[in-house]
């Protein structure tokens, strides 16, 4: 009898992946992509318990998610050339677990200070992960696989918002705020150890490129002034930049407006998922069958809807037309995040790494942008989430779809 044999990472190096992405493969990107959402939404539920204990107001416990995505954004600008000069494997597995050091120190803080220096360590972790699995995808596929993988994984990040305050609100009411930093931190080292056995390195060496700081921003520069990649970066930023809008300004609109408790409103969060996910999975079949560009600019036409519909209907405080108007922008978002993400990545497999971590950047920024509008609007956070939504969509059609017209891109 042979001896058994030690289980390996796949070899993709050699062989660059098979034609069709596996369920293991597919699953461990939608976790490092969905890690980072995870975690920020997670805590939501728990913010009146933490403000209590450590006596922070609840306009200091917004700064939680204002320093995560400052963190996040910039620390993406860094991760992904240097893991197109170093490979993917020790970026990740090391950013997972400085991501779940991170939770520790949140876990056991006694004041704002910590509680915001755990932020930072979590996202400047966990963003490897984030970027690296839009990297991952364009080192393994291809064309339509890679469009199928990526609307998994942009399924995972648009879903992980919705399903996360749900969690976090179980999690606070029979364990405590603390034990929420621990599931997460706990999760990180999970996903770390999954990625070491299944997936390991997937950016071959002869692929990989020189890094210095005058390279790294040229680099960066010469990608957002080559139309092929602004122009499906900035629609795509745009519309998930309103999905974080949603989520920023719907506690407001739900619960005091409307009066939903904070388990109605988890649920609606959760119910959410179903429409990004349904119109995910949609979203590849449709490009193959009208081409990703006319789908994708069907998409943001059907965010744009929903988004001028949810300012129309945000003064009769009805959940049912609200709820019905926010499903026709999920859906289009649904839509247009794979596919744009696709064609952002597509022309740009040498460079996917730094191609993927200015896509994040520009994701977090718009979402900085849009969660900062609806609060700071002189206007009721109902009418300023139908507002962004609105511009930000209607910017995006202009961007994706008159540019188009004018460089002849596509």
């Amino acid at each position: 009898m042979s001896a058994p044999t030690q289980r390996q990472p796949i070899n993709v190096l050699s062989s660059q992946a098979a034609d069709q992405p596996g369920l293991s493969v597919l699953v461990l990107l939608a976790s490092l992509a969905a890690l980072g959402t995870l975690s920020t939404n997670i805590i939501l539920p728990s913010f009146p318990s933490m403000g209590a204990e450590l006596g922070i107001s609840s306009r200091e416990m917004g700064l939680t998610l204002s320093y995560f995505f400052v963190a996040f954004a910039v620390g993406q600008l860094l991760v992904g050339p240097l893991s197109d000069r170093y490979g993917r494997k020790w970026l990740v597995i090391g950013g997972l677990l400085i991501f779940s050091l991170g939770s520790l120190l949140c876990a056991y803080a006694s004041n704002l200070e910590t509680l915001l220096a755990g932020r930072v360590v979590q996202a400047l972790g966990v963003c490897a992960a984030s970027v690296l699995s839009r990297a991952i995808a364009r080192d393994l596929f291809e064309g339509e696989t890679l469009a199928r993988s990526l609307a998994m994984i942009m399924v995972a990040m648009a879903a992980a918002p919705g399903f996360s305050p749900l969690l976090g609100s179980a999690s606070d009411s029979y364990l405590g705020w603390r034990a929420t930093f621990g599931i997460v931190g706990l999760v990180g080292i999970l996903v770390a150890i999954g990625y070491a056995r299944t997936l390991g390195e997937t950016h071959a060496p002869e692929r990989r490129q020189l890094v210095t700081a005058a390279a790294i921003t040229s680099q960066y520069l010469r990608l957002m002034a080559d139309p092929r990649f602004a122009r499906p970066a900035l629609a795509v930023s745009l519309i998930v930049g309103g999905l974080y809008a949603f989520f920023g300004a719907a506690p407001a609109v739900l619960m005091v407006d409307m009066g939903l408790s904070s388990v109605e409103l988890g649920l609606l969060f959760a119910g959410t998922v179903v429409v990004v996910f349904a119109s995910g999975l949609m979203a590849p079949r449709l490009a193959h069958r009208w081409g990703a560009e006319r789908v994708a600019v069907s998409g943001i036409a059907l965010a744009l809807l929903g988004g001028t519909a949810i300012y129309l209907v945000q003064d009769q405080h009805n959940l049912v037309t609200f709820t019905l108007a926010l499903t026709i922008f999920l859906a289009g978002m649904g839509v247009v995040n794979p596919l744009g993400t696709a064609l952002t990545l597509q022309p740009f497999g040498q460079q996917a790494g730094a191609a993927s971590a200015l896509l994040g950047f520009l994701q977090m920024s718009c979402a900085a942008l849009g969660t900062w509008a609806t609060s700071a609007l002189p206007i009721t956070a109902a009418a300023a989430m139908g507002l962004v939504l609105t511009v930000f969509s209607l910017l995006a059609l202009f961007i994706f779809a008159v540019v188009r017209k004018k460089t002849g891109t596509g």
